[in-house]
């Protein structure tokens, strides 16, 4: 049944390519005018070119559907509020906000520079903030609204990626308090986890022997193992795949749905636990170091082990 969000507004930021433009096609399927922001720059954030967030209104208006470009960074509070205000200028209402825009700058963490740490962070979280805020003030006053942000399972640690894992699950937390903040007005904010190619998630390298493979096989010539299995892996993660879910948290079906995040992408679709305390211990007039040497192994600590123990000099750094 398309029409799900007909006479909706919605905005998309980073929705010139890959997860963000197939929510944006999404959205607009199910009737929702939308605002595709993109500042089309490349993966590391650098330049800008408005032909990716023109590419996907000219899609979207192709199939029948209302959309409009905005080219703004999500990373400065007036590019926020130029991006709300381009969909109050442009539809007189908003009714969605999916935070999608993202770069990359992966590096070791005693490798990575300020500038590196600083980017990332802007673009990611306080690139949610700067949409969140703006878009908050109408969704109070109108007394309704739907927030999906975008996290990532890096954020529950993934090696090189200090500045993009923080930024991450600060998302999830943002997310949370979020649902809190505004969950009285009839805003619900929750967060995905998404699984997909992009070309965020796919090297350089890769990139190329998928191309040679992808040519290989359309040729019969001989294959590739390597990239055969990797073109199969990415082909069954599109980044289409992640937006069904995304659309379905912004229908009235999801009403109740507020303050979670989910892994999305292929064929799964899994809810994340909330954390809550593992193992708790107690002591009257509370712990000294002797004590907790005494106890922690045996309770608290007594079913972990190191994710990344010390390695021999010789193994490398």
């Amino acid at each position: 049944m398309a029409g799900r969000l007909e006479g909706k507004v919605a905005i998309v930021t980073g929705a010139g390519r890959g997860i963000g433009r197939g929510e944006a096609l999404l959205l607009a399927e199910e009737g929702a005018k939308v605002v595709v922001n993109d500042l089309g720059g490349s993966e590391a954030g650098e330049g800008a070119d408005a032909r990716p967030a023109d590419e996907v209104v000219a899609e979207i208006v192709a199939a029948g559907g209302e959309a409009v470009a905005n080219y703004d960074s999500v990373a400065t509070m007036e590019g926020g509020e130029r991006i709300v205000q381009t969909a109050l200028d442009s539809f007189g209402r908003l009714d969605i906000l999916i935070n999608n825009a993202g770069i990359l700058r992966d590096r070791m963490v005693f490798n990575m520079s300020e500038a590196e740490w600083d980017s990332v962070i802007a673009v990611h979280l306080k690139g949610h903030f700067t949409t969140t805020k703006h878009a908050s003030i109408v969704f109070r006053q109108q007394r309704s609204g739907r927030i999906v942000n975008t996290g990532s399972e890096s954020g529950l640690g993934n090696m090189g990626q200090a500045n993009y894992a923080a930024a991450k699950e600060g998302i999830v937390g943002l997310t949370r308090t979020l649902a809190l903040d505004l969950g009285r007005y009839g805003v619900t904010a929750n967060a995905i986890r998404p699984r997909a190619g992009t070309r965020l998630t796919l090297s350089p390298e890769l990139r190329e022997a998928m191309q040679r493979a992808r040519a290989s096989r359309q040729g019969g010539g001989g294959s590739e193992t390597g990239a055969e299995e990797a073109v199969s892996q990415i082909d069954a993660l599109a980044p289409e795949m992640v937006a069904p879910l995304v659309v379905y948290l912004c229908t009235d079906s999801a009403a109740n749905v507020n303050g979670r995040d989910f892994v999305v992408g292929g064929d799964e679709v899994s809810l994340m636990t909330m954390p809550t305390k593992q193992a708790t211990i107690h002591r009257e007039g509370g712990w000294d170091l002797a004590s907790l040497e005494r106890v922690f192994p045996r309770v608290i600590g007594a079913d972990l082990t190191n994710p990344a123990p010390a390695q021999p000099p010789n193994t490398g750094s």
